[in-house]
């Protein structure tokens, strides 16, 4: 289940960045090279896109999938991973060595 869920988590991640690379500005036109704009400031904003649409919902999939592998996440680990390390044992140092004969 959580290899599934990763695999969908990735892929929306991906999808996400195509479909925001794909899309162009709101003023892609020449006026707005030039510092004019056609619209207001809280003016109406025109029809929303398709690639809009699945903008949205990729993002909502994206932050679904974001979500439940974190409540995993937290869920499955119990401590620190300095708790569950094993125990390093206590050695004697080691008589030191013969010089080398020539």
């Amino acid at each position: 289940m959580v290899l599934a869920v990763t695999a969908l988590h990735i892929l929306s991640s991906v999808l996400l960045i195509v479909m925001v690379l794909i899309q162009g500005g709101e003023n892609v036109d020449m006026a707005a090279a030039f510092g004019g704009s056609s619209q207001a400031a809280f003016g109406p904003r025109g029809a929303v896109t398709t690639l809009a649409k699945i903008t949205w919902v990729l993002s909502a999939i994206f932050m679904a999938t974001s979500i439940t592998l974190a409540i995993w996440a937290t869920k499955t680990t119990a401590g620190s991973v300095l708790q569950n390390a094993p125990a390093q044992t206590q050695t004697a140092p080691a008589a030191p060595a013969a010089p080398a004969k020539k």
